[in-house]
């Protein structure tokens, strides 16, 4: 599951997944509902936007810690506000969640995806 408010990004991602097996991919622009479509779709891996002006990421991570049903699905933060050094390595780790700084392309998200799904 994506959430990014920026559309064209999670269209340009979706489009790549689809190109490969195994992968189902559910989309959502809108903060605010995240956590009723994750609860629908019940993703394995959710890649979540740190900087998006209705709800940020940071508060719809929270509402997934609290739901039983989501707690414990591992997240991926796109994100462009980052250390420098944190940059120069490009993924890494942010208070024991992982990261991936933007800007991003498909390629490389579905490289850290598949890398944190069979880790």
């Amino acid at each position: 599951m994506i959430v990014d408010d920026e559309a064209a990004f999670t269209r340009a991602a979706k489009l790549a997944f689809e190109g490969k097996e195994n992968y189902e991919v559910c989309v959502e622009n809108d903060p605010r509902t995240a956590l009723v479509t994750a609860r629908k779709f019940q993703p394995d891996i959710i890649v979540l936007d740190v900087v998006m002006p209705e709800l940020d990421g940071g508060e719809v991570h929270r509402q997934f810690l609290t739901d039983p049903v989501l707690k414990d699905i591992p997240v991926i933060f796109l994100t462009a506000i980052v250390q420098q050094k944190e940059v120069a390595e490009r993924n890494g780790m942010i208070g024991g969640s992982f990261y991936i700084a933007k800007p991003v392309d498909a390629g490389e998200l579905i490289n850290a995806i598949d890398e944190h799904i069979h880790s």
